[in-house]
């Protein structure tokens, strides 16, 4: 698998705490490794559209959909509580 990102995806990262975007560097190696892996608690978000929604942490996620054979990351955000 491979991974493309957004415009809106790479927007919303760069405005990331630096903290925010290690912590998704490590969730994304995860993700082309095994995206079923226990610290994504990868699940699908809209069935609609077919978007996922996975962990960077306990107070982020990132959004992203699985077109054949590649992660389109579509958004990361914080995640209320």
């Amino acid at each position: 698998m491979t991974v493309e990102f957004s415009p809106h995806f790479a927007r919303q990262f760069q405005k990331a705490p630096e903290q925010i975007q290690k912590a998704f560097g490590k969730q994304l190696g995860h993700l082309l490794r095994d995206f079923r892996h226990h610290s994504l608690h990868a699940k699908k978000y809209e069935e609609a559209r077919d978007i996922w929604q996975a962990r960077v942490n306990g107070g982020w996620r990132f959004y992203f959909q699985i077109l054949k054979d590649r992660y389109l990351l579509i958004e990361i955000r914080s995640h209320p509580k």
